[in-house]
């Protein structure tokens, strides 16, 4: 299929970009990598009536740690922070999400901003924000604002965004304390995940663990925490007993709703709880 007719514009400044958003008050969408905004397009499940291309848009581009924070601009390919060694570095836990994102292809169009904005539900990169407590930085014409990750998905395909508003980056915690891990089941390599889990932790050398961060994505409407999981191992010791009782309690806590031809809510939720109990004990390891 063909996308519906739409006008094309490639500011070259924020400004205009903010310029363009408020005029339309809905009817503008920003293209930055496409690869989730075209092929709504070409279905026609999406119809903008004008596309706000970010490419001359330098400020867009930025990828550094400053002051604690990993800060990712709009226009930032996931292949540019995949490779990044800043990235690995300061966030191991989005390098690590990264190469499951899509094909190789997709990664070096697609953005990481985008696809955090794009709140698919089966995506790796909301949930890796929800896990490590990402700020987005977000614009209009009139203000400036930040949303945590814990408030910023409200649905599927559904932000906090206002219709005059961009997310202009997202910034993630930097730091090499924690212990990560990420694991997805999918149909096939590259494939939307039927189920995921994502997760942070820290441990002391008796093997006690802290600061755990767990979030499932694939199974429901939003990327969910963990949170009676994460009391469970909070201070503890990862026994088998333990992790016996993370996927148990995963299973029978996880908000499955997405049921399609790969997999229903009661399939999602006890893949949900295996994989929980991989990555904690990957991480506890």
């Amino acid at each position: 299929m063909k996308p519906p007719p739409f006008r094309y514009a490639r500011p070259d400044s924020l400004d205009e970009v903010l310029r363009i958003l408020d005029e339309h008050d809905g009817g503008a969408r920003v293209l930055a990598g496409g690869q989730s905004l075209i092929p709504l397009l070409n279905f026609r499940l999406a119809r903008p009536e004008v596309l706000v291309d970010i490419a001359l848009v330098d400020e867009f581009s930025r990828l550094a740690v400053e002051d604690g924070v990993l800060r990712i601009g709009a226009s930032v390919t996931q292949h540019a922070a995949e490779t990044s060694d800043e990235v690995a570095r300061h966030c191991p836990l989005l390098s690590k999400a990264l190469p499951l994102v899509g094909h190789l292809q997709n990664r070096a169009r697609g953005t990481v901003v985008g696809s955090i904005a794009h709140a698919d539900p089966s995506a790796e990169l909301p949930a890796v924000a929800l896990v490590l407590g990402a700020t987005m930085v977000v614009r209009s014409v009139a203000a400036e604002r930040t949303i945590p990750a814990d408030q910023f998905f409200l649905g599927p395909f559904t932000t906090a965004l206002e219709p005059d508003e961009m997310l202009l980056e997202v910034r993630f915690p930097a730091g090499t304390a924690a212990r990560t891990a990420i694991t997805e089941i999918a149909p096939r390599s590259g494939d939307f995940a039927i189920a995921g889990a994502a997760g942070r932790l820290t441990a002391t050398d008796d093997g006690t663990v802290a600061n755990v961060a767990l979030a499932l994505f694939g199974v429901g409407a939003v990327p969910q925490r963990l949170p009676e999981v994460e009391r469970l191992l909070e201070g503890e010791n990862v026994t088998p007993e333990a992790l016996d009782e993370a996927a148990r309690i995963t299973t029978a806590t996880a908000e499955a709703g997405s049921e399609d031809v790969h997999a229903d809510p009661a399939y999602r939720a006890r893949v949900a709880g295996e994989l929980t109990r991989r990555i904690v004990e990957e991480m506890a390891a």
